[in-house]
């Protein structure tokens, strides 16, 4: 009696299984691994001269400023020159130190305008992720961040810049987060 064949249909739904298996096995250890967390940094004093933010002796991210609003937003501190990305229900998902330009919103809140994503800055440098959302004494305010992750140079004595820089990581997670129409909240 010569052997009978299985239909095709058996053979794919086999394979579609074992690989539906094997992905959710995958999934459970990746869910496993170490997963990226917020961390908390601050520019040191020098900000402008250093390649990058200084990491905070605390590991324990800082919290989001009193009275900067509900809701999915991002929270800009002008004192603390540091972000928050706060999702629906008022829980930071990021937050990091910053570069701010010498022209600073005032306190309040706006939204992002206009997003583009990439230019040369007023410093020279190539920017990328850039989140408008401000103006003041006739320039633009907007996040962003250098493309090759470079903290902005030094600013010649009287020239006015309004970019509010980002270390490259944290620029491509603010750009993730913040559509057009998205919240920001200035605090002192």
């Amino acid at each position: 009696m010569p052997a009978r064949r299985l239909p095709s249909w058996v053979w794919v739904t086999g394979l579609t299984v074992g690989a539906v298996a094997a992905v959710t096995v995958l999934a459970v250890q990746a869910d496993r691994g170490p997963h990226p967390a917020a961390t908390a940094t601050r520019p040191n004093a020098s900000a402008s001269a250093s390649p990058r933010p200084s990491a905070s002796k605390s590991a324990v991210p800082a919290a989001v400023p009193d009275g900067s609003g509900t809701g999915r937003r991002v929270v800009y501190s002008l004192g603390k020159k540091r972000v928050w990305l706060v999702d629906a229900s008022d829980v930071s998902r990021r937050t990091f130190a910053v570069w701010p330009g010498t022209v600073s919103p005032d306190p309040g809140s706006y939204t992002i305008s206009q997003r583009t994503e990439a230019t040369t800055g007023s410093d020279g440098v190539r920017i990328e992720h850039i989140m408008y959302f401000a103006a003041k004494s006739g320039l633009s305010i907007a996040f962003s961040n250098a493309l090759d992750g470079s903290s902005p140079p030094a600013v010649a004595s009287g020239k006015q810049t309004s970019g509010i820089r980002t270390g490259k990581p944290d620029g491509a997670a603010l750009w993730t987060f913040a559509e057009p129409g998205t919240p920001v909240v200035v605090v002192n």
